[in-house]
């Protein structure tokens, strides 16, 4: 075959990548993606998962997830509707046929393994298929996360004992007298709070927690730009004076930013995925928790961990929530010389991310110019690290802003957290917002340099 571009990866940041390029350029595309469809893990996450920002977040850019609706009722009222993973698996199947394939501007071919070269094998049938690529591979899949129904429990278990991916919580058979739930990520938080939800005991659950997290308030990353502002000048005002990383993070408990599910314990991650403030009241039923490092072996009525043993009940269903999810690589240029390797560019929001770089191999001729306007912001894992993400993202920001095409481009798209819609530019609560960023901004980003250990 001929094309002029091979998307490696069909996933969140391969669709958003693919939906920008071919708005604003006429250009073939093969894309290749091992799994049976279009939708990356959602296509195999548990049942009960959602996402933890707001839909608008999360997408393409030429097609909102969602209706953009405020929840009238239930316990998130006031805040922008969550999609579920069935609606962002339908979503992604009706862009892919209606917005790709159906115009013919793409060719998708799943169950597809890539071998590299422009080559990819079928796994069902066997066939193997050569593309002669005019322009660019895009590498979609070099940051994909790693979830429990892929990656074996990181943990050994002897016979006898009874270990389930966290996707088997749905089709348990029998009530066990105690849950184990291991893990300390979003995967471990939902496990906890959908057991509660359908009736489980506080006391019948056994948290194995290796590391406590900071995780975002939900209520301050909503498609409000006064509201996304004012997190953005609380983060700056808060970093300005902070004299550690931790206390950084105290500061922005303070604010209201940061959540932690344990007062009494300072968390040593932060990959921050957002949660609501009903959510951490019920998580804080969870009274028993073990705090013994990470689970390295699971006997019939014993835990053996790094730093110490625990018992369980003999019934007792451990379910592993230990997956490592984000995946920490290099950051490397996105424009490189055998491909474009997708990665944030804005901080927190990789759909943005991902559109902005195929717009810009849309719209931008040389490469030099494209890695400058865009360079890469990493994940976080620690404090540091989150401030460090902070730092390189919002210079990331600053740098594709200041190319009027781009900023005129990313004012309209919904995916874009910083977006202004029209109408909202003049409100007292946004000017104010934006004030207070600007007076800290510079002071604040410079000490999280400094606190992240940047030069």
């Amino acid at each position: 075959m001929d094309a002029d571009y091979l998307v490696v990866g069909a996933g969140a940041a391969g669709m958003a990548f693919t939906d920008a390029l071919i708005d604003h350029a006429d250009v073939s595309v093969v894309m290749v993606d091992r799994r049976h469809s279009v939708g990356g893990h959602w296509l195999e996450d548990y049942p009960f998962v959602r996402l933890h920002q707001a839909s608008v977040f999360y997408g393409v850019a030429s097609t909102l997830l969602g209706e953009g609706r405020v929840q009238r009722d239930g316990p998130e009222t006031g805040l922008h509707e969550r999609a579920t993973a069935s609606e962002v698996c339908a979503y992604y199947g009706k862009v892919l046929h209606e917005r790709m394939v159906g115009p013919g501007k793409v060719t998708f071919y799943p169950n597809c393994d890539y071998t590299g070269d422009g080559a990819f094998v079928s796994r069902v049938s066997g066939r193997r298929y050569e593309v002669r690529v005019r322009r660019r591979v895009v590498d979609a899949h070099y940051l994909s996360p790693q979830i429990p129904a892929q990656s074996p429990a990181p943990f050994d278990v002897v016979d006898g004992a009874r270990v389930i991916p966290v996707n088997d919580l749905v089709r348990l058979g029998g009530a066990p007298s105690q849950y184990v739930i291991v893990g300390s990520g979003k995967t471990a938080t939902d496990a906890c709070i959908w057991l509660l939800d359908n009736g489980v005991d506080p006391d019948a659950i056994r948290w194995v927690r290796p590391r406590d997290p900071w995780m975002l308030n939900r209520a301050v990353v909503q498609p409000d730009p006064a509201v996304i502002v004012g997190m953005a000048a609380d983060v700056v005002e808060a970093a300005a004076d902070a004299e550690s990383p931790d206390d950084l993070f105290f500061r922005l408990e303070r604010a209201g930013v940061m959540l932690r599910i344990d007062r009494s314990v300072t968390p040593t991650m932060a990959k921050t995925p957002t949660l609501a403030q009903w959510e951490l009241d019920r998580l804080r039923t969870i009274v028993d928790v073990v705090r013994l490092g990470h689970l390295r072996r699971v006997e019939p009525s014993r835990l053996v961990l790094s730093r110490g043993e625990a018992t369980m009940a003999k019934d007792a269903v451990v379910v592993h929530c230990a997956a490592p999810g984000l995946r920490y690589r290099p950051l490397v240029p996105i424009w490189g010389d055998t491909a474009i390797t997708l990665q944030p560019i804005r901080a927190g929001f990789p759909c943005f991310g991902a559109a902005l770089a195929g717009y810009v191999e849309a719209t931008i001729d040389d490469d030099t110019d494209k890695n400058r306007l865009c360079p890469p912001s990493p994940f976080s894992d620690t404090p540091a690290d989150w401030a460090r993400m902070q730092v390189l993202g919002h210079r990331a920001s600053a740098s594709f802003m200041s190319h009027p095409d781009i900023a005129s481009w990313a004012n309209t798209v919904a995916l874009n957290p910083a977006r202004i819609p029209p109408g909202l530019a003049d409100s007292v609560e946004l000017r104010n917002a934006v004030e207070r960023h600007r007076r800290y901004k510079d002071p604040g980003m410079s000490r999280m340099a400094e606190l992240a250990g940047m030069a």
